[in-house]
């Protein structure tokens, strides 16, 4: 399983390929629930990094 720091590495890798490969999916990044949560104070651990990663990688396996 991958620690903190390497889903954040690959979410940046993924949000980066995203916005300089396919600029017309950048609209779903700020659209994500987990972009604008529901909570003044949210808890971000490694599941929530890796759902978060999880759908970017879905976001460009679909359109792809």
């Amino acid at each position: 399983m991958e620690n903190e720091k390497e889903l954040n590495a690959m979410i940046l890798s993924t949000t980066m390929k995203i916005k300089e490969k396919h600029p017309e999916l950048a609209r779903l990044l700020d659209e994500m629930p987990v972009t604008i949560p529901n909570e003044k104070h949210p808890e971000i651990n490694i599941k929530v990094l890796k759902e978060y990663y999880d759908s970017l990688t879905k976001i460009l396996e679909k359109y792809a």
